[in-house]
């Protein structure tokens, strides 16, 4: 499904992908960079992103395998970044309801986590996520719903 968004908008991010994805990785929370990671790719026409995290054992229990916490908060950082890509006027994304669920275990090491949009409306959006690890393996996906902020119309 397609998110809606401005014409004009569109053709602003599309020919600047890379900045935006400079900017994000500069300016983003910095719990991300914590997690070692960073906004690799972002589809506004799909309202979508990609993230990788290269995640050390610190963040681990049992050995090498990430607390779950910690794999909901990359999760949520993918969801909530592709809604804020997507359209400027989003100035907060306060999460209702998440809910993750654990396929395989996610261990210690380079992960790749999307997060896009599925339903969008002016206050509310339903997004999903998905973890991978550096096999390719699925590990674990997430669902959230989101009361969208944005900022004031002038």
């Amino acid at each position: 499904m397609e998110c809606r968004q401005k014409r004009s908008t569109r053709n602003i991010f599309k020919k600047n992908k890379e900045k935006i994805i400079a900017e994000s990785n500069r300016n983003g929370p910095k719990f991300i960079g914590l997690l070692g990671g960073k906004l690799v790719d972002v589809d506004t026409e799909k309202c979508a992103c990609t993230f990788e995290f290269d995640i050390g054992k610190d963040y681990c229990h049992s050995i090498d395998i990430v607390q779950g916490g910690f794999v909901t908060a990359m999760l949520d950082a993918a969801m909530s970044h592709a809604m804020f890509l997507h359209d400027p006027d989003i100035v907060g994304l306060s999460s209702l309801e998440i809910k993750t669920t654990y396929l395989e275990p996610t261990r210690a090491g380079k992960l790749r986590v999307e997060g896009w949009s599925i339903k969008e409306g002016y206050k509310i959006v339903f997004m999903e996520g998905h973890v991978y690890n550096e096999d390719n393996v699925l590990t674990a996906t997430a669902s959230t719903v989101s009361k969208i902020s944005r900022a004031p119309r002038e």
